[in-house]
């Protein structure tokens, strides 16, 4: 449910901050007053497109921040949790900024996300439901995702295998396509990918080899000079007959031991002392090892260099360095892997292919015949709804055909398509063929009605869904959007008092011109007679007369009544 929203900047908005409520809530004034900025606004922190055009003359930028309550468990709670965004609370926070350069910065719950990640996380949140729907309604490349949605959890995983078996069968089909188009290329690919992984296998290369290499052939090369210094080393700290060093430092560790106990400060020497003659002993000795093991070795430096040579040569070829010949070579391998199991022969391919497709045209046998048991339950449910918005004598059907040719795609076989009859005697033709504006709104508003039990989303925005009706048959309208308001949280923008009366909570927008000669949206939350004054000026214009108020108020009487039956 959104809760808050705070808008900055945006439009003709300089300020606003809204709280919402659950149930039916109405945004009602003049045509032009910002209503549908509103909306906007809700649908670009929902990842809607954003544009600079969207900011406030002046303004540098556009700010819009929305809180939402969760289900912790809902589908928003599961997106979160696969973005790795905490959501403790059970709370969402959206922000979005447009920038004048270009930029465009999103958060959720203050952690920096793409357009994508907000649209997918939005799209849980907020479903707006407007005139492009009507659009998209008569479109009917879009009734089939609508009867699948329609379907959920019954077509679901069985269209979701099929999807991915239908990739890796587009996969071995361009396979196939480009084998069989550059028959040479693909060979010489094949052999130029086994010669280079055998060439790296033989090398058998490790992944800090060549470091210690190069530290071997550095005390090769250096072998004079790091004899004569190791030797010379020994000899200054051995010393002769005449002097030695280390038994002179020893006699000082002896009398500076005699007069340790008579002051901490000679006790400090006398450890230093012993300290640093322990230390010369340890490297007297490691001296003394180093030139016990020195052996200059001939052989063992042309093996070195060799070795060096070959990764080398390697690196030049596949990397710059031995780590990324590795990498090259499990890249390689896969690729090499893929040609071998998939493409061994033409013959094995074509097989290979054939039997892919004929399991996916067994799995889209049985996505249609699921799909042609969800048209009935679909059709029935329209029906029902459609009676409550007086359309009884309206036929709804979905129409099922298979593609031509025994084509697939990635929904299966299929074509859906929806049709209607508005009046008996009449033929049943294709929705965008028959429609009106007000059927249209009546049509979606019956789909809306059924999906929202299914979608778990949280928030349903209406931008104006009661274009072209009046009558009972808005008042069916109001009624069907305060239904849904029980199972999600409703936003209402409309023009019908019918509509408005109906609401749980209404709020009245207006602009007026500042001292600055600025234009500026507000909005104003309407309880008590304030309610009554809009739903008069609603029903008559700009002349409200006292007819009008009762009219007004009984409208919301009435309105009270038919919530309580419902």
């Amino acid at each position: 449910m959104l809760q808050e929203i705070s808008i900055t900047d945006f439009a003709i908005i300089e300020k606003l901050h809204v709280d919402f409520s659950t149930g039916m809530t109405v945004l009602t004034g003049e045509t032009g007053a910002g209503k549908s900025i509103i909306i906007d606004a809700v649908g670009l922190l929902a990842g809607g497109r954003g544009s600079q055009h969207f900011i406030r003359t002046g303004a540098n930028k556009a700010i819009l921040q929305g809180l939402f309550q969760v289900d912790s468990a809902g589908l928003t709670a599961q997106k979160l949790d696969q973005f790795g965004i905490n959501h403790d609370d059970d709370s969402v926070i959206l922000q979005r900024e447009l920038y004048r350069n270009g930029r465009n910065i999103c958060r959720i719950n203050g952690m920096l996300v793409n357009t994508n990640t907000l649209k997918q996380v939005g799209e849980t949140l907020v479903d707006i439901y407007g005139q492009n729907e009507h659009q998209a309604l008569m479109h009917s490349e879009q009734h089939l995702p609508l009867l699948d949605e329609y379907l959920g959890s019954q077509l679901k995983p069985l269209l979701t295998k099929y999807q991915q078996q239908y990739q890796q069968y587009l996969k071995l089909r361009r396979q196939q396509q480009h084998k069989q188009a550059n028959e040479k290329e693909w060979a010489q690919r094949l052999d130029m990918l086994k010669y280079q992984a055998h060439e790296i296998e033989q090398a058998d290369l490790h992944e800090h080899e060549e470091t210690e290499l190069l530290a071997e052939r550095e005390r090769l090369t250096n072998f004079q000079t790091i004899n004569e210094n190791l030797s010379q080393g020994l000899a200054d700290l051995e010393g002769d007959d005449n002097f030695a060093p280390l038994d002179m430092i020893g006699n000082a560790v002896s009398a500076v031991s005699n007069i340790e106990t008579l002051d901490p400060a000679f006790k400090k020497i006398s450890e230093n002392i012993q300290g640093a003659y322990y230390m010369l002993q340890d490297a007297e000795s490691e001296l003394s090892n180093q030139l016990d093991s020195l052996e200059y070795d001939p052989e063992r430096l042309n093996v070195v260099e060799a070795r060096l040579n070959i990764i080398f040569e390697l690196k030049h070829k596949y990397g710059d360095s031995v780590q990324q010949i590795l990498d090259y070579h499990t890249k390689i391998t896969g690729e090499l892997a893929d040609m071998q199991s998939s493409a061994s022969s033409d013959q094995d391919l074509e097989q290979l292919v054939a039997k892919k497709r004929q399991d996916l045209v067994n799995q889209a046998q049985q996505l249609t015949k699921l799909r042609a048991q969800g048209a009935r339950q679909l059709e029935a449910a329209v029906h029902h709804q459609l009676r409550d918005l007086y359309m009884e004598k309206t036929e709804f059907s979905v129409v099922q055909h298979s593609l031509a040719q025994g084509q697939l795609n990635e929904r299966g076989a299929d074509q859906i398509e929806f049709y209607l009859r508005t009046n008996p005697g009449e033929a049943k033709l294709p929705l965008n063929k028959i429609a009106s504006g007000g059927e249209l709104s009546r049509i979606m508003l019956a789909l809306k009605t059924i999906f929202s039990k299914i979608q778990g989303v949280t928030s349903i925005i209406f931008d104006e869904v009661d274009t072209g009706v009046s009558g009972r048959v808005a008042q069916a309208i109001a009624d069907k959007i305060h239904r849904i308001s029980q199972q999600s949280q409703a936003l209402c923008i409309t023009h019908l008092p019918q509509v408005a009366a109906m609401a749980d909570h209404q709020y009245y927008i207006a602009k007026h011109v500042d001292h600055h000669n600025r234009t500026e949206t507000t909005i104003q939350g309407l309880t008590g007679q304030e309610r009554v004054q809009e739903l008069a000026r609603m029903l008559a214009g700009t002349t409200v007369t006292k007819l009008t108020l009762e009219h007004a108020q009984e409208l919301l009487n009435l309105a009270d009544q038919a919530k309580k039956a419902l």
